[in-house]
């Protein structure tokens, strides 16, 4: 069991499997939304996915066409990407998820909008844009 909270811990969850998707997102956006050089997700799906405190807690942003984002009314803490056109799947913030858990080999995406003043430099398959 993979569990995680926002910072205030008003949100929690729990995840009753496995994370089958792991990337770190380069795009403006998450680097807005995230104030880091990128924002890591990993992604379960949605049916191992439950909230066990403060749903109603939650606050939806629609980031664009083809993903609404979910953080915490309170503390802001950013809980997951809903990708609007892969409805099998969350893509859950690696800072909200606790522990270690076991992650498959990961990716950048959209790689050619990277922060000007960091380096990608850890050997994992770039992506210029989206993952197809």
């Amino acid at each position: 069991m993979i569990t995680g909270r926002c910072e205030c811990k008003r949100i929690t969850f729990s995840i009753d499997g496995d994370i089958v998707d792991f990337g770190h997102c380069h795009c403006s956006q998450c680097r807005r939304l995230h104030g880091a050089a990128y924002a890591s997700f990993a992604g379960v799906t949605r049916e191992s996915f439950q909230y066990t405190a403060g749903e109603d807690e939650l606050k939806s942003y629609a980031s664009s066409d083809h993903n609404d984002r979910i953080f915490c009314g309170n503390c802001g803490s950013t809980i997951l990407v809903i990708p609007l056109n892969e409805p099998e799947y969350y893509y859950l913030s690696m800072s909200a998820i606790e522990g270690e858990p076991e992650l498959p080999e990961g990716y950048h995406a959209f790689a050619d909008s990277k922060a000007y003043w960091h380096e990608i430099n850890d050997g994992l398959t770039q992506y210029p844009d989206a993952v197809d």
